[in-house]
């Protein structure tokens, strides 16, 4: 069931974006050469706690940090550790969720390390330029299918490849709600969208072919041949006449 929230819910959820996007933007400052992915993750906790808030990724599900992070063809669920050292011509990302007042916000960005290629630049741009395609189409009326359908043909006009098997989600009192938000996908298919509905809109992207698998961890998910991935997400709330992107920094 797709749950819509009211007004005091959204209100909620918009302070929870607002925090986390503030947060997300001290960690962006802080990833730099030389860094590790631990590191990170204890600056993360820790601001996170200073604004009263929780983590919504640690111990969800026994994942064990509060940041997922992902470095180069990690796709997703990478997990911080203090032997991952961030350096020059990494590409590096972070997802990252918070809980406030029992509502949870969620967002991602990936992060170039220092100088990087052409090719890896694009990677990131696109992957970020869907998003905002995708974004624009969340108006009441339109359907999931326009937003999985933003996203593939954006990246596939530039050669590039969707992750199929992970998928963005509704979000509210739980991390992940229905419905499930595919990043590929037919204009004017699925449900259509209404107001009032929130949701994560994450399009996980590849220079190579589409496939993952998971490492013997457990969580980290990666490219099967082995290509570079970038992952951008924002959590967004429906409007009467549009969308609010509630995870950006005022």
């Amino acid at each position: 069931m797709i749950t819509k929230k009211n007004l005091l819910e959204q209100e909620y959820m918009r302070v929870a974006g607002r925090i986390l996007a503030s947060v997300f933007s001290e960690l962006q400052e802080a990833a730099k050469v030389g860094v590790s992915t631990k590191f990170l993750d204890d600056k993360a906790y820790s601001l996170i706690k200073s604004h009263s808030c929780e983590p919504a990724f640690l111990d969800y599900s026994g994942f064990p940090a509060t940041i997922c992070a992902s470095l180069n063809n990690e796709v997703v669920h990478g997990i911080p550790s203090d032997r991952v050292i961030l350096k020059k011509g990494d590409i590096f990302s972070i997802d990252i969720g918070l809980i406030y007042k029992e509502y949870y916000a969620d967002m991602a960005k990936t992060i170039a390390i220092g100088n990087i290629s052409k090719r890896n630049r694009l990677l990131i741009d696109e992957t970020k330029a869907s998003l905002a395609d995708a974004i624009k189409k969340v108006v009441p009326g339109n359907t999931f299918g326009d937003i999985g359908a933003a996203i593939q043909q954006r990246v596939e006009r530039n050669g590039l490849s969707v992750v199929r098997e992970y998928v963005g989600h509704g979000i509210g009192k739980e991390l992940h709600e229905e419905p499930q938000i595919f990043n590929y996908g037919l204009p004017g298919q699925g449900v259509k969208i209404e107001e009032g509905m929130v949701f994560a809109i994450e399009p996980m992207v590849n220079l190579g072919g589409w496939k993952t698998k998971v490492l013997k961890d457990g969580w980290t998910v990666v490219t099967k041949d082995g290509s570079l991935s970038a992952h951008f997400e924002h959590t967004v709330l429906v409007t009467s006449n549009g969308q609010e992107v509630l995870t950006i920094d005022q």
